[in-house]
């Protein structure tokens, strides 16, 4: 190691195969660098930091840094399944966001910052906002909130370099501006480094002044930022798309025939005196496909809620499901059963010891966990689900074992595979690549025939499949 160098990964080779690349590992990371490690999905981006960091045993080679200690004292890593850090995640559900009555195991977010409130944490607060939200249990912030809320929290004790993976997804236009500001901030006031793992070009940060391109377990030659998005063909190999040729296949449908999906007539939520939705009318008719938007935290997840059926409070509204009224003669699972869904917050709390072929399977009952009424019939659609997002080959490895792109395929499988009358995609392409991005737009695309429904939300309206007929927006809930 030289004077310059912050980091240094000199030939390693983890013990274990899982975590070993195709060949032995060097990366210097020089203290006046920020990097982008940047691949497809199931790369070895996620692996290649955990090396880093010194949390795999090696059997060859060195990780050294300039404080002559452990790695992971002097850097933080940040991802959106962090969520299990700061609260029991493990005994709560994901349903218990919405019943205010029940045990709440989440600690409100002023709890988390008590004690470490540096003029680093406080300005990075004033900027983000987090003021506004302080009063929230952690587990009721919308995907938004809770990675500004983890970003902060990481920088409390000002590490030498912060690891952000995906840090853009979940955030409005306007946050992403305000985070590139904070990139700034950090890198260039407070002096620390900063790595990002991204699968995307376009989430490249400014600050950035180095990438390292990953793919099949291999890394390519590191590169400047400008050289490496200047770089078309490179681009291109590391995304090669591909075209979606076999259909999705739809099922005969045993459910009533209905005109309208949902009729919502002057809904309003509130939680003690914190008003979430306020007034909202809303019908979506069997067909359309409607795109939901509003910034971070203006009630999209509560209003889907409601759709969903995961709210309690839509017993005190005037909602219509499938033509019938909520409350009259309906179970919440009969609903559920013409519904698929996907969303940042029930990702994460699936990610259990299960394999991702049940994962996709209990999309058919609804459930977290091992499905039920598991047959062979619902095992076979299950793995052509798999096999229409690209993901077979995962079907009989732990869920808790695959990157977090490829959770989000299995999530999506399992969003589509009871072949439902109403699709609802929460931000569905969080942390895929460009590739897969593509692969998911087709899917939808071809399996959103002219019968089927779909409410599609996204911060990235670029990213939407181009069938969509109407749009809500949300604006602080109205």
């Amino acid at each position: 190691m030289n004077e310059n160098t912050l980091i240094e990964i000199d030939a390693a080779e983890p013990r274990y195969e899982t975590y070993r690349f195709r060949h032995p590992i060097d990366w210097t990371i020089d203290t006046d660098e920020n990097w982008t490690v940047i691949g497809p999905n199931g790369a070895g981006k996620s692996q290649l930091v955990s090396i880093l960091l010194e949390q795999q045993p090696l059997r060859s080679g060195k990780v050294r840094n300039s404080i002559g200690e452990r790695t992971s004292a002097m850097a933080k890593y940040v991802a959106f399944t962090d969520i299990y850090s700061i609260f029991d995640a493990g005994n709560s559900y994901y349903q218990q966001r919405w019943n205010t009555g029940d045990v709440q195991t989440a600690p409100f977010v002023h709890e988390l910052f008590d004690g470490i409130m540096n003029e680093t944490v406080k300005r990075l607060m004033d900027i983000f906002g987090i003021e506004a939200f302080m009063g929230k249990r952690v587990n009721m912030l919308s995907s938004g909130e809770l990675r500004k809320t983890l970003i902060v929290l990481a920088l409390r004790t000002e590490p030498h370099l912060l690891i952000l993976d995906n840090p853009y997804i979940g955030l409005d236009a306007a946050s992403r501006i305000v985070l590139e500001d904070v990139f700034r901030l950090i890198t260039e006031t407070c002096g620390i480094r900063l790595v990002t793992l991204v699968a995307d070009p376009r989430d490249i940060p400014k600050v950035t002044t180095h990438v390292l391109p990953v793919k099949d377990k291999t890394l390519l030659a590191p590169m400047t930022r400008h050289n490496f998005l200047n770089d078309r063909n490179l681009i291109e190999s590391l995304f090669a798309q591909e075209e979606v040729t076999s259909k999705p296949s739809h099922s005969t449908s045993a459910h009533p025939a209905f005109d309208n999906v949902l009729v919502f007539k002057n809904i309003v939520i509130r939680y003690g005196e914190k008003t979430i939705l306020n007034g909202i009318d809303w019908t979506v008719r069997r067909g359309e496909k409607w795109l939901l938007s509003g910034r971070n935290g203006a009630g999209k997840s509560t209003l889907l809620s409601l759709v969903f059926c995961d709210n309690p409070q839509a017993y005190a509204n005037d909602i219509t499901l499938f033509d019938r009224k909520r409350g009259v003669g309906q179970s919440i699972w009969e609903v559920k059963s013409r519904i698929g869904y996907i969303s940042p917050e029930i990702t994460n709390y699936y990610r259990k010891n299960v394999s991702c072929l049940d994962v996709v399977a209990s999309g058919f009952s609804d459930t977290i966990g091992i499905p039920y009424n598991y047959d062979d019939s619902k095992r076979e659609t299950a793995l052509q689900w798999m096999n229409t997002f690209g993901i077979s080959h995962l079907a009989d490895k732990p869920s808790i074992a695959v990157s977090a792109g490829e959770h989000q395929l299995v999530m999506l499988a399992r969003a589509f595979v009871k072949d439902p009358d109403l699709l609802i995609l929460d931000e569905p392409m969080h942390g895929l690549d460009i590739r897969n991005k593509s692969r998911v737009r087709q899917i939808i695309k071809k399996w959103c025939t002219d019968e089927k429904s779909l409410i599609y939300v996204t911060h990235y309206e670029e990213e939407a499949p181009d069938i969509i007929t109407d749009r809500l927006d949300l604006g602080k809930g109205r």
